[in-house]
This record gives structure tokens, sequence and C-alpha cells, in this order.
């Protein structure tokens, strides 16, 4: 099944959804006025037991009643800025970490779309803090700016209609499918072209490619070969030894040891980026040119 990050129960998000627009705004608003004064009075820290993360740090931050407000802001604003685009479907990322010195903007992605009673949804990979374990879950646009940003931005591409159709083909089905390409083994680094790992941006698109040829498509080796086919060009991120080193002994969400051995012996651990992604959608003619919002 399909995890989710929130308390509702498996179907009361989408039931929430159906409810008339100026309530459901009212009870936005009502929500996040309780739950800043709560962290205002209490200084709780809003985070379960082994919170899920993908794209940034799992040290665990205090939330102030503005980031909770700049994170629903950026939702909104998101909503809003979708919904004119006229897509349905749009691969959705944020900044939740700093990569300026590997020439990175954005973190972390997923595929977001538009339900039919209305709001955006976004489904992705989270990795289990302080774990090499991921699963996938299903989002709303608040929760996906809430999750602690780097930088309030938003990025996406709007994918051909074609892509798109598929894309929403996939997302709307069952949870077996959209899960059928999903490796629970986790790494931040994992190899581009390889098993035995899978980070959440590599879900991603080969959740794509799997959308996109249904019938054929039914295992993370096909899906790369039809990535490969598609022209996809990870990002090779340069990383010496004491680095590698520090990060397998330290977290347990970093890993090395998939990558071949002359790559990862030469400072070259290639894996998929958000930036590698959005550059090669246009290229290989599945969607156009990168939107960008910030606060």
């Amino acid at each position: 099944m399909i995890r989710r990050t929130t308390n509702f129960g498996p179907y009361e998000a989408e039931r929430i959804a159906r409810i008339p627009r100026w309530r459901r705004v009212l009870w936005a608003a009502l929500r996040i006025a309780l739950l800043a004064l709560a962290v205002t009075l209490a200084g709780l820290f809003l985070f379960p037991t082994t919170p899920a993360h993908a794209g940034r740090s799992c040290e665990p931050h205090k939330p102030t009643p503005e980031l909770i407000v700049k994170g629903m802001q950026l939702a909104e604003r998101t909503s809003q800025a979708l919904d004119a685009s006229g897509a349905r479907v749009v691969l959705l990322a944020r900044a939740g970490q700093d990569l300026g010195k590997y020439g990175l903007r954005y973190s972390h992605m997923g595929i977001a779309w538009k339900t039919d009673a209305g709001p955006w949804r976004v489904v992705h990979e989270l990795n289990q803090c302080g774990t090499s374990t991921s699963a996938i879950y299903r989002q709303g646009l608040g929760e996906f700016f809430l999750d602690d940003p780097w930088r309030y931005e938003a990025a996406w591409v709007v994918p051909t209609p074609e892509v798109q159709a598929r894309l929403l083909a996939a997302v709307t089905d069952s949870a077996a499918r959209i899960t059928r390409l999903h490796d629970a083994h986790y790494s931040i680094v994992s190899y581009v072209w390889g098993h035995t790992y899978q980070q959440s941006n590599q879900w991603t698109i080969e959740t794509l490619a799997g959308a996109m040829e249904p019938a054929t498509i039914v295992n993370r080796d096909q899906a790369q070969a039809w990535l490969k086919f598609k022209g996809y060009e990870p990002t090779t991120l340069k990383l010496g030894p004491l680095t590698r080193l520090g990060g397998r002994m330290t977290a347990a969400n970093v890993a090395f040891d998939d990558h071949p051995n002359d790559k990862r012996f030469s400072d070259r651990i290639e894996t998929v980026t958000v930036d590698s992604v959005f550059a090669w959608l246009p290229r290989a003619g599945l969607g156009g040119g990168i939107t960008a919002l910030k606060l």
C-alpha cells in the first residue's frame, strides 16, 4: 500500500477534497493558526517517531509560525500557478538542501497531478530518516513544501500531453501500479543504472518510464533501458574517498558500493538529480522548460 505521512485514514484526504472550496480554505487557515499557536506555546517538535524525508537533512528542526506560514504560502501560490498552466500532471521539485557546491539547484521531486476534486496531489518516494529504507507517499502540496526546505522555491516541468496522460493513468490507478518499480533499499547517491538501491529522483523517472510503456516495462532493468534509449544522462558528482568514507560510516541512507569500481575509485558518482532530469525532458521531447516560483 502507499504509505502516508498524515494521520488520516487511507481515503480521508480524498474525502476532504470534496468539501466546498471556501470551507477547505477556512479550515486550512484555522489549522495553520492552531498549529502556529501550539508551536509557539509548547515548543513542540512536529515529527513522527520515524520521520520520512528526501532531498533534505534528517536533523530535527523546531518549526516556527513563520516557517509554517511560508510553506503554506508556497503551496498555495504553486497550486495557483499550476492551475493557470492548464496542466494535469507535472514533475514538481523542491529545494530541500543546499547543493550549490555540486552545481545543483533542486534536491527532490515527485509526480504532481490535479485531482478530479480540484486540489493538487504529489506522489513521491521518501526515505525513513536514520534508516536505509524508503516508502511511497501520497501528499498534498502543503505537506510537500512544509518539509523543512532549504529555500522556499518550487520548480516544475510540464510534460507533453501524451506523457501527462500516461502519468495520470499511472498515479490514479491502483497502489500496486504506482509502487511496481519501487525498491525500498535506499541510498541518497544510488547508482543511476544500478539495482541495489533506489533514491527518490530515480524512482520518479523509472516510474515515468513504466508509465510510458506499461505493457513491456515491468521491472527496473527494463525501465533503465528505456531511459538510456531516450538519452537520459545522470549527474556526475565529484566525491573524494574521504567524503565517501565519511558518508558511509555516519549515515545509514548513504552507500557507494553499488557504483562500478572504475567510477567510484576515480571519484565519479553517477546518480539521478532533479537538475539532470529537468535538462533531459525537453531534450528527449518529453516536456517543456523549467518554471520556477519562489517566495
